[in-house]
């Protein structure tokens, strides 16, 4: 039995290749653990804001000084973390937007990302402190990004696995349902990454 915190990303709706494939994903995880639990964030019904001034001041104000107006501005990334902390695996659904993750997925990370809660700095340099996760990326892409001349222009896998990993989530594992935008390919690019999903 796992818990699974299930974020999704895309504006598409059940259109969405990125969140099929992040469906298909939490499936087989739950037919590998029966019992577990989903916990659903969707970041286009659900949004974060982007962090402004009163975030950032309520980050680094001593807990124990805040007042009620940082703990209201405070919330959502409180919010965020404890879902993170509670769950076993995470799954995270993305499309590939010019060359990048979405700006609601952006926020989610910069909500998480948190100086002495979600990561510290010590003699020894920075330390994730979000550990024994796994994770699984669903992301989905018009072109092919995985190899051949436009996988340097990939900076969704390359940045969830550099700022995960930086906060500890060092077990990450990329499933790609590419070529999308290709006449021959699209039809079959979520089977084929559905299929290739072992975990």
């Amino acid at each position: 039995m796992k818990k699974i915190l299930h974020i999704i990303s895309s504006p598409r709706g059940d259109a969405s290749i990125s969140t099929q494939l992040g469906y298909a994903i939490v499936e087989k995880i739950k037919e590998a653990n029966p019992g577990s639990t989903v916990n659903e964030t969707n970041l286009v019904k659900k949004q974060l804001p982007h962090l402004e001034e009163a975030q950032l001041v309520s980050f680094f104000t001593p807990a124990d000084t805040r007042t009620a107006e940082h703990l209201e501005a405070i919330k959502n990334s409180d919010d965020a973390i404890s879902d993170l902390m509670e769950a076993d695996i995470i799954v995270i659904d993305t499309p590939l937007y010019n060359f990048g993750i979405p700006s609601g997925l952006k926020a989610w990370v910069d909500h998480i990302a948190r100086a002495g809660v979600t990561f510290s700095y010590d003699a020894n340099g920075p330390k994730g402190l979000v550990e024994g996760k796994k994770v699984y990326v669903a992301l989905a892409s018009g072109g092919i990004y995985s190899d051949g001349p436009m996988q340097g222009y990939d900076f969704v896998a390359p940045y969830l696995k550099s700022v995960l990993g930086f906060l500890g989530m060092k077990d990450l594992t990329v499933f790609r349902a590419e070529g999308t935008s290709y006449p021959d390919l699209k039809n079959q690019a979520l089977q084929k990454a559905i299929d290739s999903v072992t975990l």
